[in-house]
Order: C-alpha cells, then structure tokens, then sequence
C-alpha cells in the first residue's frame, strides 16, 4: 500500500463521530468481516474506515438509516472522494468497499434490495512493475553472496532469502511467516499461508537449495535464542525476522547491482514472475505458483514481457 493510500485511509478512519445505531452497525459489521470472510486485521480496518466515510457521507445527505441507502448516495459519496483529489486507486478501492458493504445489508436484511451491485468505479490504471533484468538479477545474488562468504550468520541468511524470494516470487509477508516444517528440502517445496489463509506449495531451484541448507546448517543455529519458536528466518536478537528488515535488504542489495532500478521484495517477486513466462511458463501456472485469486492480476506480467519485446524490436530491427 502506498503512503497516500495509508494516509487515505487514516483520514477515512477520523471522520466525524456516528450516532449510536451507526456505531453498533460499523461492530456488526466488523464482526462479519473478521469472523466470516476472516480478512486481514489491515484490511478490516481499511474496510471500516471506508464505510465510516460512507456513513458520514449519508448523515451529510440528511440520511440517518440504511434503509435510505441508494445508488445515487453511493454514487454521490465517490463524486465527493473525486472532487477532493482522491486518486482513481483509492476510489476504486472504496466503491469495491460500498459493494461488499451493500451486500452484506441486503443478506442480513437490512437492505431490501443491493445498491451497491449496480455500482461501478473507475478504472486503475495499469502501470508495468519495474522488474530486474536476469543478469541484474544475478548480479544481486551474487553481491550478497559475496558479502556472506566471511560465513556470519546474517550474511548467510540474507543470500537464503534473496535466493527464495527470487526462486518462488512469494510476498514478503509469506516469507516472514515461514517455519522451518513449511521447507520440504527433498521434494524442494515450501508451503506458503498467502492471502487469505490459502496455502499452497512453491517449488525452488538448486541455488536456493544450497542457501537453505546453509542458513539451516551454520546461519540459524547461530541466531537462535529460546524464544525464536519455528520461525525460519530469524533477526539478529533470534526472533522472526521482521518485513522491514527484508524490505531494507533487498533495497540495500539492488544498490549494489549497476543501472538496475531500485525495488523491494515486491519486485522481485515481479521479477520472478516476469522471468517465469519470458522462460515459456503458462499463466495458469504462474498464477497458482504466485496465488493470484484472479489470472486477470497476472496477466499484468504479460504486457511486461511485451513490452520489452517491443523495446528490443525497435532497438534491433531496421524497419522498427
């Protein structure tokens, strides 16, 4: 999430005080989004606070009860979002908030029909992830395993965790969260809770294998302290590694690597997934290997590789 989208949100979350009924729908709701659907606690908190704005939005119209709730309020409440300079992004996000919203009022009959299927929002518009090249790639592995051959723990965990996340394009939030059982170093599989709590099975090649064994042989024994539990990787006072701790050693390394374009875990788990079809993997395969809910959120991948066709054509051919 960008900072204009957190500070979005935290915006979202300070509206005005609700009357009490509002106040006891919002717990209602929450209980649904936590219990039921069983989302994320950053993402409850994202959802309550756009239907706060919604909410305050309706009290503004003068409308104090569900039953007053319309697509034309809806629809009024994203022209305010737009007027106030809220990015297509952001609006996007709370109208897919209204409808999941709606719908839940409409099943639990609180609304007798569902606005909120009528409402559309505006299209994201679709920018292509800055990924490394497979030399760039290379490069930054190489650096890190350059830096570890003094054979310090941390040094041996780092290349561990830039060759997996290189090798199986997890989110950095699924790497933090692996324990020691989720690697299966025979079958060179780890089992990852992605978004969700869906899991699924990532393979990994022969470098990250070596990393692993490793990390697991000389690195964490190291770092381990009694309260380190199972986790895998492990910070410098043996406890879970942190995301901020990866994120700043991914940032640390491709600083390193000359001309390449400076991303975090998520890029290269973009890179990962734009090597894998530049190397002749099918979508379907890089959306289960990735977790992608939709194939529409891979397909992103696709104008990435276009795009560096078109790029080389042009560069290469005579009539470009």
């Amino acid at each position: 999430m960008s900072d204009a989208e957190a500070s979005d949100q935290g915006e979202a979350a300070d509206e005005p005080g609700l009357p009490e009924p509002m106040v006891r729908l919002l717990g209602d709701y929450e209980r649904h989004l936590v219990s039921e659907r069983d989302l994320a606690p950053h993402t409850v908190r994202a959802y309550l606070g756009d239907i706060s704005s919604l909410l305050d939005h309706c009290l503004r119209l003068g409308i104090d009860d569900m039953s007053g709730l319309d697509l034309r309020t809806l629809r009024s409440w994203l022209a305010r979002l737009q007027t106030t300079g809220r990015s297509r992004t952001t609006i996007a996000r709370r109208a897919t908030a209204a409808r999941v919203f709606t719908a839940w009022l409409h099943r639990t009959g609180r609304l007798p029909t569902d606005p909120g299927s009528a409402l559309g929002s505006p299209k994201r518009h679709k920018t292509l992830p800055p990924v490394l090249r497979a030399d760039e790639a290379e490069a930054l592995i190489r650096s890190a395993s350059d830096l570890a051959d003094d054979g310090t723990p941390v040094g041996i965990r780092d290349v561990a965790m830039l060759e997996l996340l290189y090798a199986t394009g997890v989110r950095v939030g699924e790497l933090v969260g692996l324990d020691i059982d989720d690697v299966d170093g025979e079958r060179r599989l780890v089992r990852v809770l992605g978004k969700g709590r869906k899991e699924r099975s990532v393979p990994y090649g022969t470098p990250a294998a070596r990393a692993l064994d490793r990390w697991l042989a000389s690195g964490r024994p190291s770092l381990r302290v009694e309260g380190s539990g199972p986790a895998l990787f492990l910070g410098v006072r043996g406890r879970r590694i942190d995301q901020r701790a990866v994120r700043a050693l991914v940032h640390r390394r491709v600083a390193d690597v000359p001309g390449a374009p400076d991303i975090g875990p998520h890029g290269l788990r973009h890179t990962a997934a734009t090597h894998l079809l530049e190397g002749g993997a099918d979508l379907r395969s890089v959306q289960e290997l990735l977790g992608h809910a939709s194939l529409a959120t891979t397909q992103l991948y696709t104008h990435v590789t276009t795009d560096r066709l078109r790029r080389a054509y042009q560069q290469a051919h005579p009539r470009a």
